[in-house]
């Protein structure tokens, strides 16, 4: 019966956000859970493999300090193993994970780590290198990923379920602003759930901070392991601006 599920409207996806997030959390219609069949049925063709050995990046704004008794002076360190890693019993609500279920969240190059924590010009700067321990499949969300709302990719207007993914795509790669309302990542929560529930290791998205990196969310937090961990201090931040509608 999954295998037969398909998205029955281009705007399935903005119809589901807007029920979990505005009207039904917990308790999904007919309509929400139907969505969500088809999303299982056909993400089996939107599948990656991240080998074994693959390096990931983490940041963390700050850092520790050593004293250095022979110059008299203390002595900045990135941030211990243990503080670059998630708690294992507590979580803060993310993009993929609601609040109280810990998520490993990194970036496929350091400079996309960095700025995904948005630090302030003179900041300092932890960042993490970990490597993965095991092959990972996870769902990739980053094939029509565009920095524009909802109309992402031109598809022929029949092209439902690719539509449709487009707009899950954007959903996960859009930007988030510290003001933006934390209900609004319940569509994605909800998304990642069923993904994990499948079987799958994580996620795969675009970031909003780079043209050719990638953020990948991973529900097993053993799966990659710590290797080192190196401070940077940012000397620019560059923005761009357009004018609202």
């Amino acid at each position: 019966m999954m295998g037969a599920a398909r998205f029955e409207k281009v705007d399935a996806f903005w119809q589901f956000e807007n029920e979990v997030t505005r009207q039904s959390r917990y308790v999904r219609s007919v309509q929400a859970a139907q969505f969500l069949e088809a999303v299982v049925a056909t993400c089996s063709d939107r599948l990656s493999t991240i080998g074994a050995g693959a390096v990931f990046w983490r940041a963390q704004i700050g850092n520790r300090w050593t004293d250095d008794v022979v110059a008299g002076r203390r002595i900045p360190l990135p941030h211990p193993e243990a503080r670059m890693k998630p708690w294992d019993d507590r979580a803060y609500e993310g993009r993929v994970n609601p609040k109280g279920i810990p998520c490993l969240y990194f970036a496929t190059d350091r400079e996309s780590a960095m700025s995904e924590v948005r630090p302030g010009i003179g900041s300092i700067v932890s960042v993490a290198r970990f490597e993965a321990l095991r092959d990972l499949v996870v769902v990739d969300c980053s094939r029509f990923a565009q920095p524009s709302e909802r109309e992402q990719v031109k598809f022929e207007d029949d092209d439902i379920e690719n539509l449709v993914w487009s707009h899950i795509d954007y959903a996960f790669s859009r930007p988030v602003v510290r003001s933006d309302n934390t209900a609004g990542y319940a569509a994605t929560q909800i998304l990642a759930e069923a993904f994990k529930t499948e079987g799958y290791d994580g996620i795969i998205y675009k970031t909003a901070f780079s043209h050719d990196g990638h953020n990948v969310a991973l529900f097993d937090l053993n799966c990659a392991s710590f290797i080192d961990a190196t401070l940077f201090r940012v000397r620019e931040v560059q923005f761009q601006f357009e004018q609202a509608p």
